[in-house]
């Protein structure tokens, strides 16, 4: 009940006077189809309606000041919807997305505070083929790509065609204990090179994961560095790339290469397609999972536009990775080991 009623608080701040600053936007995303799939928790198919597909169903309130001399505070307030049910996409965070407030200068870069996308879903916007798109796209291998974390500090500046970027989570999924300050964080540095056609980006980023229920291995902890490309070539766009991930942990240590590459195709001012394959090969084992994803989108308008996305899951015996991102997902929604999963998804996205 509190959060419904400051929810109406905030909605009607930014209907009055809020609007009534230049500084203060309210902004957001609502994106919803019909999705088939195949294989969803075995043998079962479905036929559903689901919300943020090719986007995150959102709202968000974004502000800035100017304090003088190229110097502007900065604040975003962002939360998850389903516009399926009109719910929130999280029930224990108001503003599940985002939730940070900072300093921006010109010619230094941005500083901000609280819960941020890590460096990870940035590079993941950017590299990906698919833009980590819910259904479907590189977090049905890795959901890393869509994380985002609690209690962080994150830097971002671009200098001429570089930008470098730094993140430190005290504690990355929750509140902060003390005596326990290294268990749960999270740091990540990352670097990034554009100019003209190309695009080259690399991060490297590592979680403790010494607070998660069951692991009483304080030193346990994942890392991943990644590497990517992308090149313009006219109305065509090239990607590909490449993780590392290395988890550790007293009585188990699981390491993965993850490859994938993409090509996306403007063929009219209106319509876009675009095509990706990842593959995932897990040392030691043989679940070594494949995903093809297809996608059309077409816009009605700039702020409108209406999608067709289709993937394939390919399992070996050993392997169970469905389509959908692996982030919240029910085990209702993945295939059982060796089995492969098909899903397509019709929609509608509006971004105001």
């Amino acid at each position: 009940m509190k959060i419904k009623m400051l929810t109406a608080a905030v909605v009607a701040l930014a209907s009055t006077g809020a609007f009534a600053q230049s500084s203060v936007t309210m902004y957001g995303v609502a994106d919803v189809g019909i999705e088939y799939l195949t294989h969803a928790g075995g043998d079962n198919s479905t036929v559903r309606m689901s919300s943020g597909n090719l986007s995150g169903s959102r709202w968000g309130l974004r502000g800035t000041e100017d304090l003088g001399g190229g110097l502007k505070g900065i604040f975003t307030l962002e939360s998850g919807i389903n516009i399926d049910t009109g719910s929130g996409a999280d029930s224990s965070r108001m503003f599940n997305r985002q939730a940070f407030v900072g300093l921006q200068k010109d010619g230094i870069g941005t500083l901000t505070l609280g819960r941020q996308q890590t460096l990870l879903y940035d590079f993941g916007l950017n590299y990906d083929p698919m833009a980590i798109a819910t259904r479907y796209s590189i977090i049905g291998q890795d959901g890393a790509f869509a994380s985002r974390a609690d209690n962080a500090i994150k830097y971002v500046g671009t200098f001429g065609g570089v930008t470098a970027s730094a993140l430190y989570s005290f504690r990355y999924n929750g509140q902060e204990v003390p005596g326990q300050t290294s268990r749960g964080a999270e740091y990540s540095a990352g670097l990034n090179y554009a100019t003209g056609p190309l695009s080259v980006g690399a991060v490297y980023d590592q979680v403790r994961l010494g607070w998660m229920p069951g692991i009483a291995d304080t030193g346990a902890k994942i890392q991943r560095a990644t590497i990517a490309g992308t090149y313009m070539f006219g109305p065509a766009k090239v990607f590909g790339g490449w993780r590392w991930a290395n988890q550790t942990m007293a009585d188990n240590h699981v390491r993965s290469n993850l490859w994938w590459t993409g090509l996306g195709y403007q063929v009219t001012p209106a319509l876009s397609l675009t095509g990706a394959v990842y593959y995932q090969a897990f040392h030691q084992t043989s679940a070594d999972p494949w995903t093809l994803v297809a996608s059309a989108d077409y816009a009605l308008s700039k702020r409108t536009d209406l999608y067709l996305n289709m993937a394939y899951a390919i399992n070996k015996k050993d392997s169970d990775r469905g389509i959908v991102s692996v982030v919240g997902v029910s085990n209702a929604d993945q295939p059982i080991n060796g089995q492969n999963q098909f899903g397509a998804v019709v929609g509608i996205r509006h971004k105001f």
